[in-house]
């Protein structure tokens, strides 16, 4: 009876340990990553801005491009110094919280932080989440370290993790599903614990920082307007849809994989001349429209107004030509692995082919009203193709639009997108990214920090 009581002892002592740890890395991560999105959005805001100002004033282009030349030189710089850096995000986390990466708090927190606003500062497009996540990940591994020293180092980052994608996304329930589906691809008590009690104390911190502020508290992508009621043919609309946007995944991905590859062999300057093509490829397309610029939340949301437009062409072509536009940016900053993160790009890329296909279906005679529904839909469709996280993003795409009523569509679409990722043999994209940083820094087994993490890999950065 003793043994047995003790035993229960033990683990509610071993569960207070990661309450306790996912509590004060949820208040350390409120702050730190609601600070960092609140900046990043100045940011986001302040670059289209000062690229009106060449756009009016061309004779002062060259000394754009002279900045982004020297701006790709200092970004390489920071990844040739703080490798740990390069990527979105995601999959270092990923790496992290399966016990086969490795790096120090204090890099992540000051040079994610200061790099990723530096991209968006010069016009790059990418988002926070990723950033926000890598961010509140170090928060986690600094809690653990600094303070407790007797827990799962993975769970620490976990619950950081988790915490900082919820605050970024204000998507509590998403930064608890990314702990299973992504993270940990399981489901445990403990991975339950460290994520709920670290999001629910973070995200309590965000809203009350943003009210003292003065910010709006609200879903992400506020705006989106959906019917009480979905038909059964329009389940027949969302079908075909998801096929299309599904296709795009697909070539997305692959031809992603392809350019990563082929990234990865420019070695010119010791490798650090080879972001000096993203940030003049920004440079290029920033100079067209702002809408090649930042997150994609602008795209998104003129989406749902149907007021996007480029040099007065019509509105079919101008969504051909952002998609595309998009499109490139996001292969080669992804593939480059600029610390800026690609989710939020990917939502914009399926908006916008959402809002092409509506103009379509709508002659085929599916309701106007539907319009912003099969948005929704295009959007989580080509996120879940590409990143292949079906429950994540379908979660998500409800936290972030504040709607509720897609859910059987979106299923439907998760399901298409998923066949054919299997079909056209793609994987996660992040667990992509994460298997190639693995082959190029081979892992070598050492002591691990306690019991929990024995027998693990760990790469050093």
């Amino acid at each position: 009876m003793k043994t047995k009581f003790r035993k229960l002892s033990d683990k509610a002592v071993y569960f207070g340990q990661i309450i306790g740890v996912g509590a004060i890395t949820g208040l350390f991560a409120g702050i730190v990553v609601t600070l960092f999105n609140v900046v990043f959005e100045y940011a986001e805001e302040f670059s289209p801005e000062y690229y009106l100002f060449f756009r009016e004033n061309p004779a002062f282009i060259p000394l754009l491009f002279v900045a982004l030349f020297l701006g790709g030189i200092i970004i390489g710089g920071i990844l040739k110094l703080l490798p740990v850096l390069r990527g979105t995000g995601f999959s270092q986390t990923e790496g992290a919280t399966q016990g086969i990466y490795r790096f120090r708090w204090y890099e992540v927190l000051t040079g994610m932080f200061a790099s990723s606003l530096f991209l968006v500062f010069m016009g790059l497009s990418g988002g926070s989440e990723g950033p926000s996540l890598f961010i509140g990940g170090a928060c986690g591994d600094m809690t653990d370290g600094v303070l407790f020293r007797k827990t799962d180092r993975r769970y620490a980052i976990t619950s950081g993790a988790s915490a900082g994608l919820a605050v970024a996304l204000n998507a509590p329930l998403t930064g608890i599903i990314f702990a299973y589906e992504e993270a940990h691809k399981k489901f445990t008590p403990e991975v339950f614990v460290c994520s709920f009690s670290s999001v629910a104390f973070a995200v309590v911190i965000r809203n009350l920082l943003l009210y003292w502020m003065g910010f709006e508290i609200g879903p992400f992508l506020a705006g989106f307007v959906f019917p009480q009621e979905v038909g059964v043919l329009f389940c027949a609309y969302a079908l075909m849809a998801a096929v299309i946007v599904s296709f795009a995944g697909v070539c997305f991905y692959h031809i992603f994989t392809r350019a990563y590859r082929l990234f990865a062999k420019i070695t010119f300057w010791r490798g650090i001349g080879r972001y000096i093509i993203p940030m003049l490829l920004a440079g290029a397309f920033g100079l067209l429209t702002a809408y090649a610029m930042g997150s994609g939340r602008e795209v998104i949301f003129g989406t749902l107004s149907g007021e996007l437009s480029l040099f007065g062409l019509p509105l079919w072509l101008v969504l051909l030509l952002l998609f595309a536009i998009r499109f490139i940016v996001t292969v080669v900053n992804t593939g480059m692995r600029l610390p800026a993160c690609a989710s939020v790009p990917f939502f914009a890329m399926g908006a916008l082919l959402g809002e092409l296909l509506s103009m379509l279906f709508v002659k085929m005679g599916m309701d106007p009203a539907l319009t912003h529904l099969l948005i929704a839909l295009s959007m989580v469709t080509f996120f879940m193709t590409v990143v292949r996280a079906p429950i994540t993003g379908i979660i998500m795409t409800v936290e972030l639009t504040g709607q509720f009523a897609f859910l059987l569509p979106a299923i439907i679409c998760a399901a298409v997108s998923y066949f054919l990722g299997a079909i056209f043999h793609t994987k996660p994209i992040y667990e992509y990214m994460l298997d190639k940083m693995i082959e190029e820094t081979p892992p070598e087994p050492q002591a691990a920090k306690n019991p929990a993490e024995a027998g693990g890999n760990v790469i050093e950065n």
